[in-house]
């Protein structure tokens, strides 16, 4: 998208900068921390400036000069005059060691005191440049500051450039920030790059997903925005962030927010953007691009049927303007950026928009898409309008599009005349379960909020504050005030107190932390919704009473589960995160049956989305990697847990338990640190959220990724606060956290042998009575490291060869690798390289990439030192003193910098990423208070020679 030129980039606050960049200055800093040039390139207001001017202000510290330069489109016309912004100032330092003929030539181009051309003086100004620099960098390091490169003038972007291709090893770095509108973007990008250095790294910035521009917008002060009001303002922008701001403060300078169906208000500064190019358009192709952006998906085949005759030469002018994108595979229409169709809707009159809509309203195919436009061209109350909206909102709902069927519902409620039946109330009740289905729980919550305060029959109340509830998720104690009310609603009916002591049942799960009295709860509700005839609720009942039963313990959940999954059943309770069927995968999933919990979950997964149950899904793909994860599959449960993560940022719902479970994948087969992080923010969240059930699981993927990082203090603290929380909550099935094993293993490290025979014994006790064979391996395997820890070194040899075969048998291929990784350590003959080959083999299989490292560096180890140390479950990594204080990866890569190897070199051997490898040594520097690779290996070699 081509903006004017004199459109500008404003400066923003210090917090912003790392709002999705963070990979990038990452990769940005390494690059000019070892002496590499720059250039940052995007279209305009992506953040370009604002990342120039933080990157220059770290940069500038270990620079001895700083030259600097901001070109703009109405000067570009004079000659020399970026060269003069940035030489102007420091050549009278250096100008006597430029030959006469150079000096003059270049005192003449930057004072405009003599007629110094390019043409006339190329050769003596291309070398005076060069030499200027020269003598510049024999004093000390230079930074070359140029902002917007594209406005350069022509005779100073030849000049920096034929000095630049010959800066050789000087220790000159250039940073740069250049627009790039066209596409592919690198027909402009490479064009500046031949004018920049051999060694200039160009880096894109991208268009910022949902997450991080609702992340921005709130550091910006946007907050209380709903899901869907950010979609919209991400979608409009782009995922730019300039655009999305200015969208933001224009939605928070409006009186009224828009009605749905219509598009933000869009403000002046960015209409002005494309308005100059609307301008070269006929009346006519401007009417006709007006009805393209009403349209949700327009093709000339749509224009010609809403009376648009020429269509084609039309877009065809608009695409040559580059309003409009060519679209070479597919027959539709596509705007070059969605700012354009917004501006030009917003643009438009009342009148002109109400007629495009109306010819939208026939010449659309999809009866959906006919009924919306429909409802966007009637003014007032009409119930055969209300009518078809509501019959719309029931196919998108049977579509499984409930986003769509919400938007629809608030349509038909407008136009829904007060006494008609149903009444604009029942339809906004419907949008708010609508929005809810669709993940959208903020905009349901508000509808719900809306409504009460104008229903009065007990149904329709206690209707609206079930979506209140419903939308609070885990934080349930933010609408404690609620249950009062909802109970006072529901009065005596059975069908609405069972609704309410549902709900009940939650609170004392998640707000009270008892376990006990959810599950009395639910049953409760189940007998009140059985009386009543309400299968639903009954259902739902049962599945919370059955699963409560399952973590205590409790020997009715058989009973209880088969209750739950007699028929009648309900199609959409069936296959809801809460309903039977998701009951019945815990159940599986906790009794070592992964084939046919894979099964179950695959088909629960694929009929939710089929639906649009967005929590659902996500509680589904959790449920999906989790089993991946258990059979050893850990790349693919990965794969899905940050696919879940995505899902949960976007929407809001889940996070904490998605960090959490994600956390337990980054540490199987991704990225340690990373694990680490997300852990923390799963604790803290349920810490905020009160969320005591959540808590307990966040500690424990907070202790197993502190376990794979060879902490194990930190383990045994925070495993000993799991312990704690689950004889509080009444959780007693070892299957449902699986963290009795790490503990124990953490507490052989630090030598608390007693302690972890005594959580050894505990945990059996309860497996054995349940039945859970692979707690009960885990646990031999555990024990085993006791015995070694106790000199035992053959009954732990037996331990272990018999637990690994029972895990491999059951199918748990990272445990069954975690034991050969064990038996490795404890093995009483000399080890020697092959000890490990089992473990490595089976760690390889299950591509749990952090594992592997361990092992590597365990073997190595063993090689280096001729034998291995007892029970050495993590052994650590030798480094120097200097690098102590590192996290594992950390120190990995920073010993592989002391060996001398690059940073693909370094990621092939960890096998991790390039950008994590850039990544964490910023990290390494930071901690360490140094700048470059060289600092690493000076620091390292200082320590060694004191």
């Amino acid at each position: 998208m081509t903006v004017r030129g004199d459109f500008k980039e404003p400066a923003r606050s210090r917090p912003d900068l790392v709002i999705g960049r963070e990979e990038l200055f990452a990769a940005a800093r390494e690059q000019l921390s070892g002496g590499g040039s720059l250039l940052v390139h995007g279209p305009a207001g992506i953040g370009k400036s604002t990342v120039l001017r933080a990157l220059a202000a770290e940069s500038a510290e270990s620079a001895h000069t700083v030259l600097r330069c901001s070109a703009t489109e109405s000067e570009s016309h004079l000659p020399f005059l970026a060269l003069t912004d940035l030489l102007g100032l420091v050549v009278d330092t250096v100008s006597d060691r430029l030959p006469a003929p150079q000096r003059t030539a270049l005192e003449s181009a930057l004072t405009g005191r003599g007629e110094s051309t390019l043409q006339r003086d190329g050769l003596a100004l291309r070398l005076a440049v060069l030499s200027v620099l020269r003598a510049l960098a024999s004093r000390g390091p230079v930074l070359i500051v140029a902002d917007d490169l594209q406005w350069l003038d022509p005779a100073s972007a030849e000049l920096l450039g034929f000095a630049a291709r010959r800066l050789g090893e000087m220790p000159v770095r250039m940073l740069c920030a250049v627009r790039t509108d066209t596409d592919p973007p690198e027909q402009q990008q490479d064009r500046f790059l031949r004018a920049s250095p051999p060694n200039t790294l160009a880096v894109r910035l991208n268009p910022l997903s949902r997450a991080q521009t609702a992340e921005l917008l709130g550091h910006r002060g946007h907050t209380g925005l709903s899901r869907s009001t950010v979609r919209d303002i991400h979608r409009t922008s782009g995922g730019n962030p300039l655009f999305a701001l200015e969208l933001g403060r224009a939605l928070a300078e409006s009186p009224t927010r828009p009605s749905p169906g219509e598009p933000l208000p869009v403000p002046t500064s960015l209409r002005a953007l494309v308005l100059s190019r609307l301008e070269m358009l006929s009346a006519e192709a401007r009417r006709t691009l007006l009805v393209a952006s009403a349209g949700a998906r327009p093709t000339v085949a749509l224009l010609h049927a809403a009376g648009r005759e020429d269509a084609e030469a039309e877009t065809a002018h608009a695409a040559s303007l580059g309003l409009l994108a060519t679209e070479r595979e597919t027959p539709g229409i596509r705007f070059a950026h969605p700012l354009i169709s917004a501006a030009l809707y917003a643009e438009a009159t009342a009148a002109e928009r109400r007629a495009a809509h109306v010819a939208l309203s026939t010449a659309a195919s999809d009866p959906i898409e006919r009924a919306r436009h429909l409802a966007l061209a009637t003014t007032g109350t009409d119930p055969q309008v209300a009518a078809r909206l509501g019959e719309a909102a029931a196919a998108a709902r049977d579509r499984g599009a409930p986003s769509v069927a919400a938007g629809l519902g608030l349509l038909a409620a407008r136009h829904t005349p007060v006494d008609a039946e149903p009444g604009p109330d029942e339809r906004r009740l419907q949008a708010a379960e609508d929005a809810l289905t669709a993940g959208e729980s903020d905009l349901s919550r508000d509808i719900a909020r809306d409504a009460l305060r104008r229903v009065t029959t007990p149904a329709d109340r206690v209707r609206a504050w079930m979506v209140v509830i419903d939308a609070a998720g885990q934080a349930m104690a933010e609408v404690d005030a609620v249950f009062p009310q909802a109970l006072e609603d529901a009065g005596d009916d059975p069908r609405l107190l069972a609704l309410v002591r549902y709900q009940l049942a939650w609170r004392a799960l998640l707000v009270e932390g008892e376990m006990t009295k959810g599950r009395e709860e639910a049953a409760i509700a189940a007998q009140l919704a059985a009386r009543a005839g309400d299968r639903p609720t009954e259902l739902l009942a049962l599945g919370f009473q059955a699963q409560m039963e399952t973590l205590m313990g409790h020997p009715a959940a058989p009973a209880t589960i088969q209750r739950a999954l007699r028929e009648p059943q309900d199609p959409r309770v069936a296959c809801d995160h809460n309903g039977a069927g998701a009951v019945r995968f815990r159940w599986l999933i906790m009794g070592d049956q992964l084939a046919e919990a894979r099964t179950t979950i695959t088909a629960l997964l694929r009929e939710v989305r089929r639906r649009g149950m967005v929590e659902s899904e996500l509680h589904f793909l959790r449920g999906l990697a989790e089993t991946e994860l258990r059979s050893g599959h850990c790349g693919r449960a990965l794969d899905l847990a940050r696919e879940s993560l995505r899902l949960a940022r976007d929407t809001g719902i889940g996070e904490a338990a998605t960090a959490m479970f994600t956390s337990l994948a980054e540490a199987a087969g991704g990225d340690v640190d990373r694990a680490l992080g997300l852990a923390r923010e799963a604790v803290d969240r349920a810490e905020d959220d009160g969320d005591l059930v959540y808590l307990s699981r966040a500690l424990g993927a907070l202790g197993h990724a502190q376990l794979v990082a060879g902490d194990s203090a930190a383990v045994v603290r925070s495993l000993r606060r799991v312990r704690e929380l689950e004889e509080r909550l009444g959780i007693t099935d070892p299957a449902r956290g699986r963290w009795h094993g790490d503990l124990a293993e953490a507490l052989v490290r630090i030598g608390e042998t007693v302690e972890a025979q005594d959580v050894i014994d505990a945990t059996r006790a309860r497996a054995l009575r349940l039945g859970r064979e692979s707690v009960l391996a885990v646990l031999d395997r555990a024990e085993a490291l006791v015995r070694a820890a106790r000199g035992e070194q053959e009954p732990a040899v037996r331990q272990l060869t018999a637990a690994q075969d029972r895990l491999g048998k059951l199918g748990y291929g990272l445990e069954e690798a975690r034991a050969a990784y064990a038996l490795a350590g404890v093995r009483t003959h000399r080890p020697g390289p092959t000890s490990y080959d089992e473990a490595t083999r089976l760690f390889r299989r299950c591509r749990a990439l952090p594992w592997l490292r361990q092992v590597e560096a365990a073997a190595t180890a063993a090689t280096v030192t001729g034998s291995a140390p007892a029970a050495a479950l993590l052994p650590a990594v030798p480094a120097p003193a200097a690098l102590d204080g590192l996290a594992v990866t950390e120190r990995q890569v920073a010993a592989l910098v002391m060996e001398g190897a690059t940073n693909r070199e370094i990621a092939a051997r960890l096998f991790i990423s390039v950008k994590t490898v850039e990544a964490t040594l910023t990290r390494v520097y930071r901690k360490l208070g140094i700048r470059s690779r060289v600092d690493i290996v000076r620091l390292a070699a200082g320590r060694r020679n004191g």
